[in-house]
């Protein structure tokens, strides 16, 4: 007599009736997780929860402060440093993420091209990336400062004969470049990652039908990568709205506050007496930098398969 074969999704607990047991989670676990979660509380969880408590309050740091409700939070609304830092802040993030993502790409398509060296040339690339950005802003002010006014002199380009540093018409141009700078390479290396993704059939079956190029990189190449430009775009936005060390190495907020950030307000606040009312501005900064956040997942769920 031919034994019946088990029926499809049930367990051999079930099929002989036995309880089934719970799996034990091994301590090895608790052991890596309870300290780092006890880390993570006491240095940001409780230090951001006593500052969103603080910023509704007149507190200047330390000492005695009483509750004021809303009043910080009305305003930064009303504020003119506050809205121009704000001002600056989306401005910029938003030109640096299209001249990086628009490099990246296509120092993404000619480092997946057939070229020779092009692996030692994608890691020539990337070194930007592992400088300290502090460090990468402070070259750069000395070239801003005096080889690009130097060389300017040399050849009579009147326009750059100055610092654009201290120009306040010009200085995010500079933000906007060495910020790119650094960032370009990380962008790239999610452009190389999605190209590479893409089988090399489809391109061959392109060709054979006479496709060029250029055809191939409109008609292939772009749509099958729109997932990681999607990436790019909303991650690049998001890092770049927290631009703090590169500006300070460059330009310090100037000339006058031209150049300044939302991260740099916060922080100038907290050593000038506004602690409760930049307290209240970095509660707001974070709504924003978590609605990214929300819309980041949104947008790149299930977007990076080809």
């Amino acid at each position: 007599m031919a034994i019946p074969a088990p029926l499809p999704g049930r367990s051999a607990a079930a099929r002989t009736g036995a309880a089934p047991t719970r799996r034990r989670t091994e301590t090895t676990y608790y052991l890596f997780l309870v300290p780092a979660l006890a880390l993570f509380t006491l240095a940001i969880t409780l230090p951001a929860v006593m500052g969103i408590v603080l910023s509704f309050t007149d507190s200047v740091g330390f000492g005695e402060h009483e509750f004021i409700g809303l009043t910080n939070y009305v305003a930064l609304f009303s504020d003119p440093a506050i809205l121009a830092s704000y001002g600056f802040t989306a401005g910029f993030a938003l030109v640096t993420v299209i001249v990086v993502n628009v490099v990246a790409f296509g120092l993404a398509v000619g480092l997946t091209g057939r070229i020779r060296a092009k692996v030692a040339m994608r890691t020539i690339f990337v070194l930007p990336m592992v400088v300290s950005g502090i460090i990468i802003a402070y070259v750069f002010n000395f070239l801003f400062s005096n080889s690009l006014p130097r060389l300017a002199s040399a050849v009579g380009f009147a326009p750059l004969e100055q610092s654009i540093l201290a120009n306040p018409d010009l200085a995010w141009v500079a933000v906007v470049v060495v910020t790119a700078w650094q960032a370009i390479p990380s962008a790239m290396l999610i452009y190389i990652a999605g190209i590479l993704a893409i089988p090399g059939e489809v391109y061959e079956a392109a060709s054979i039908d006479g496709a060029s190029p250029g055809r191939q990189l409109r008609s292939i190449t772009l749509p099958l990568v729109a997932g990681y430009v999607l990436i790019n775009l909303v991650i690049g936005f998001k890092n770049f709205l927290n631009a703090y060390d590169i500006i300070v190495g460059l330009t310090n907020g100037g000339p006058g506050t031209a150049t300044r950030s939302v991260a740099m307000t916060i922080f100038s606040g907290f050593t000038g007496g506004d602690y409760a009312y930049q307290m209240a501005n970095a509660t707001l900064f974070f709504l924003v930098a978590l609605a990214l956040a929300l819309l980041q997942l949104r947008l790149t769920r299930g977007k990076v398969s080809v």
